[in-house]
């Protein structure tokens, strides 16, 4: 058993400046490191594609530099885009600030992806599979004119396709007329404790995912990640129970939350329990956090490495990983 994940999401170009501080506003700060690289989804992509599960891009992609190195990028980790690029713009790009804490700070530019179109969706539609995996991400319900194919297309969605929802950071923003239809067509919301927080009004992560559950269909399920915490995880029917986490030494934190939403969705689609594909993608986010850079989730072999003697690992890879 081993299902396919498809991003029916964004892959932007990350412009990726770390920093001692953030400036004051109005103010400047010299940046110690520079690098351009594929982001967005696109370290949810890695996360299961490492951990060896079949991962698609059914995202918009441009020509230009950025489109480009996106297409590069997804070439070097065996990922298949579903759609043509388009020859009408570029790709967008994100600023990420990663400060000394290795804390992240983004400001965004889209680009062609933000320009969806009833066909390009219907293009998708027609090349899923069942049993896919279908992650979706708040960055592309916000969009004026994503959101709602978006919204329409995944209440549409036969129920062999499991439909996971990542809020993103611009949760507050996305139209309720949007989110609701999502909300009742997703099998799995993963959110980080601030996201939850806004959907729910909630401050508790476990009263959180509690709340969040209820406002999903029966036999839905919530993650709330906690980053070194761990994550609360509300599987469904179950009373939400806190999965640990692992302390590390935090260098670079951008997309740690992509690498654990990869990680679990590949670990479930490989047919282990939510318990144990929480367990597995906590491990997989702290190993990710310790590496400076995009796209650091481990493959298997290095996630079985961090996890050791953990009794997790040999549910996740028996004796030889």
């Amino acid at each position: 058993m081993n299902r396919r994940l498809v991003l029916a999401g964004n892959v932007i170009a990350d412009l990726v400046i770390e920093v001692p501080a953030l400036p004051e506003r109005g103010g400047d700060v010299i940046g110690t490191r520079t690098e351009t690289t594929a982001g967005g989804g696109f370290n949810t992509l890695v996360a299961a594609r490492r951990l060896g599960t079949e991962a698609v891009f059914a995202g918009l992609h441009g020509t230009g530099r950025h489109g480009d190195l996106v297409r590069e990028a997804l070439a070097a980790e065996h990922i298949v885009p579903l759609l043509p690029a388009r020859t009408d713009g570029d790709t967008g790009f994100t600023v990420a600030l990663i400060d000394g804490g290795g804390e992240r700070t983004f400001v965004t530019s889209f680009g062609v992806e933000a320009t969806l179109t009833r066909s390009d969706l219907d293009a998708v539609a027609a090349r899923l599979r069942p049993g896919d995996l279908l992650q979706l991400s708040g960055y592309g319900l916000v969009l004026p004119g994503n959101g709602p194919l978006l919204s329409a297309f995944t209440a549409g969605l036969p129920a062999d396709i499991t439909v996971c929802l990542d809020p993103a950071p611009l949760v507050a923003d996305i139209p309720e007329a949007v989110l609701t239809p999502v909300l009742a067509r997703t099998d799995w919301l993963s959110a980080n404790a601030r996201e939850a927080r806004l959907l729910s009004g909630h401050e508790d992560p476990r009263a959180a995912a509690t709340a969040l559950r209820d406002r999903l269909a029966p036999g839905a399920g919530v993650l709330v990640r906690a980053d070194k915490d761990g994550c609360w995880l509300a599987a469904p029917g179950e009373a939400p129970v806190h999965v640990p986490g692992f302390p590390v030494q935090a260098v670079d934190s951008n997309g740690a939350g992509d690498a654990h939403v990869g990680s679990f969705l590949a670990l479930l689609g490989q047919g282990h329990d939510p318990l144990t594909a929480a367990r597995g993608a906590n491990a997989a986010a702290a190993y990710a956090v310790t590496r400076s850079g995009p796209a650091t989730a481990p493959n298997r072999r290095e996630l079985a490495r961090f996890l050791g003697d953990d009794p997790v690992a040999h549910r996740l890879f028996g004796r030889r990983p």
